[in-house]
This record gives C-alpha cells, sequence and structure tokens, in this order.
C-alpha cells in the first residue's frame, strides 16, 4: 500500500518494558540497587509483533480485554512510545485524547486550560481565541469556566478535552475510552461529531469496551489479546466473534 493511501501502518511493532523482579519498599532503596547494578529486571512484552494498516478516512475499533495492550498500541501511534522491534508510520497531524485530563493543569481554571490544552496541541492562542465560545458551546460549560479543572467531574473534564480536541478537524483522530466516563447524551453527541469528522475524512482510531458504541462510529476492527492481535477485519463480524469469545469465559 502506498503512503498516499494508508494513515497508519503499524508492521511487526513489539513494546517491551523492564519491571523489577523484586520488592523495593522505597525510593531510595531502588536507587541505591540500581546504583550498585543489583536491581533486577524481568521484561514484559506489552505488544508482541503487532501488524495493521488503516486506510485514510476509515474508522477503527481497537477492542480487548483489560491488559490487551490497546492503550499501549495508541501511545505507540501517538509517538507516546518507541517500538522495541518493528515499525509504526503515521501520516498526516494528530489530535490524541488518551488520557483524561492530559493536558490540563488542575490549579488553573478551565478558560485558562483551554489556551494551555489548545497549545499542548499546537494550537496558538488566537486559534483558540477564535475558536473559544465553539469550545465552551460544545462542552456544554459556560457555568464552570472560572472552577478550577481539579474541581471537575472526570465526566466534564472529558467533555472539555473533547471539544477541544475536534474543534478543527484533525487528519486523525485517537479516542481512548475517555468517553466512557460523560453522560448518555453527551456520549451520543460525540458519536455525532466523530462521524461528521470521518465524513470530511478525518482517519479514527477508537478504544471501548462498548461493542455497541464500536460498531456505532467504526468500520473495521482489531482485536488484541495479552499484547497480540488474535484478528483485524470487518467491525460487525469481528466484535461478533469478541462477545462469543467473552461469554465462554
Amino acid at each position: 500500500m502506498s503512503n498516499e493511501n494508508y494513515a497508519v501502518k503499524v508492521d511487526h511493532a513489539t513494546v517491551r518494558f523492564n519491571m523489577a523482579s523484586e520488592k523495593i519498599d522505597n525510593l531510595k532503596e531502588y536507587f541505591v540497587k540500581l546504583v550498585k547494578r543489583e536491581l533486577m529486571f524481568k521484561e514484559f512484552l506489552a505488544l508482541k509483533d503487532v501488524s495493521f494498516e488503516v486506510k485514510r478516512g476509515e474508522a477503527w475499533g481497537i477492542i480487548g480485554t483489560n491488559g490487551s495492550g490497546k492503550s499501549t498500541l495508541l501511545k505507540l501511534i501517538c509517538g507516546i512510545l518507541k517500538p522495541y522491534k518493528g515499525s509504526v508510520s503515521v501520516h498526516g497531524s494528530v489530535a490524541p485524547l488518551i488520557e483524561l485530563g492530559a493536558g490540563f493543569e488542575g490549579d488553573l481554571t478551565a478558560s485558562e486550560n483551554i489556551y494551555l490544552n489548545g497549545a499542548v496541541l499546537g494550537y496558538d492562542k488566537h486559534f483558540m481565541q477564535r475558536h473559544f465560545d465553539e469550545i465552551v458551546d460544545f462542552a456544554e460549560l459556560w457555568d464552570f469556566l472560572e472552577m478550577p479543572i481539579k474541581n471537575y467531574s472526570s465526566g466534564m473534564a472529558a467533555r472539555l478535552g473533547f471539544a477541544i480536541a475536534t474543534v478543527v478537524r484533525p487528519d486523525i483522530l485517537i479516542c481512548d475510552e475517555v468517553l466512557s466516563v460523560g453522560d448518555y447524551a453527551f456520549q451520543q453527541k460525540c458519536e455525532k461529531r466523530m462521524n461528521e469528522m470521518r465524513e470530511n475524512g478525518t482517519t479514527l482510531l477508537y478504544v471501548s469496551h462498548s461493542m455497541e458504541s464500536v460498531r456505532e462510529v467504526c468500520d473495521h476492527a482489531v482485536w488484541l489479546r495479552k499484547g497480540e492481535v488474535v484478528d483485524a477485519g470487518d467491525v460487525e463480524s469481528l466484535t461478533g466473534r469478541y462477545i462469543e469469545a467473552l461469554s465462554q469465559g
């Protein structure tokens, strides 16, 4: 597949973490052992030889139980993590919604955080000023603008983060379970915006434990289990097999 045809290409990617193999009770003990080269690690492969390709304009759901590597895969695609083996190619601008509250400063007000989060996403102050009202309208937070973000509920923070990330159409939108904390009406509102963005050419990578939501916004899916790809393909058939596998234990 040529570079012009795909947005994301994950090619035999493996992500390795080193975990301490012994119990250490405090930070001082950790650094003493580290300096003395007495600290032993064991290898953990969060992703193992993962490969799949996402064409421009497609919407892919990434499904699997907790610990299957879904969030690790999204962080790899965003460039937060680097592969131990293999490669990841991304073509286009990326708007990531991976961790709730990422880019927000708890002691600042929501109004101040709109500009801060916009800067994290690469938008300048003038751009954020032009789109300020649109962001607050979508998030439905006019009554709470001067409240510090640390006093926001998880749902309110998710609404603000989504509104900022989607204020313009990115080439690729990456969304990791952040909508699950919102109320049903706002989830529907977000799904509608994601569908509108898709109609205008945005590529979507979407993690959710709700197969109904995945089917609503995605046309393809990749199924992970313990860091490995079980299968990838049509969203309806794949989510059906996934639900059946869960029911069988």
